[in-house]
């Protein structure tokens, strides 16, 4: 009995199909659980979750940024917290960065202007200053007509804006002295 080609081809094909078929299944039970398909035949260790680890908090404080009353600037996140005497946060925002970053490190808050016109000629207040790199001041502001744009990079300017509600918080909270730690 002779066998034609186009017999033998579909036979090759469904043995295939079968077999990608049989692989897929064990496959898809053996695999860990993904997401929307639960895993059987396991069980966490006592005290662990099924749960994905949760994200980090992006308003958390930063580890390691001191202790007691402080201002704590995170370079990395364009964002302050306002940390109270027990270590607690009071308040955080976001802020837009200057133009000149101060290297991360401790600081305490040098002086202060009410209102004032910024380096980059807006009109700011709330200003408070913690250090200079290289002859250029940099500190918090708000901008009066509550202006946030990015710095220029071109214009090398060292005033780190945020809201002007935020500003009034910065204002009320570092006095002369009050420390500023600048982190990654």
């Amino acid at each position: 009995m002779a066998v034609s080609s186009s017999t033998i081809v579909a036979g090759l094909t469904a043995a295939a199909l079968a077999t990608v078929g049989y692989l897929a299944h064990q496959a898809s039970t053996s695999l860990p659980a993904g997401p929307g398909r639960a895993q059987t035949g396991v069980t966490p260790a006592p005290g662990t979750s099924k749960a994905p680890p949760a994200r980090k908090d992006p308003t958390a404080l930063p580890d390691g940024s001191g202790e007691g009353a402080r201002v704590v600037y995170s370079l990395g996140r364009d964002r302050v917290w306002l940390v109270g005497a027990t270590g607690k946060v009071t308040r955080t925002f976001e802020v837009d960065p200057s133009a000149v970053d101060p290297a991360p490190g401790r600081y305490a808050v040098t002086s202060r202007s009410n209102s004032v016109t910024g380096s980059d000629g807006v009109p700011v207040e709330h200003v408070v200053r913690f250090t200079s790199v290289d002859g250029v001041a940099v500190g918090f502001s708000s901008a009066v007509d509550a202006r946030r744009a990015a710095p220029d990079p071109g214009n090398r300017t060292g005033g780190i804006r945020e809201s002007r509600a935020d500003g009034m918080a910065m204002w009320t909270f570092a006095t002369i002295g009050r420390t500023v730690v600048v982190v990654r």
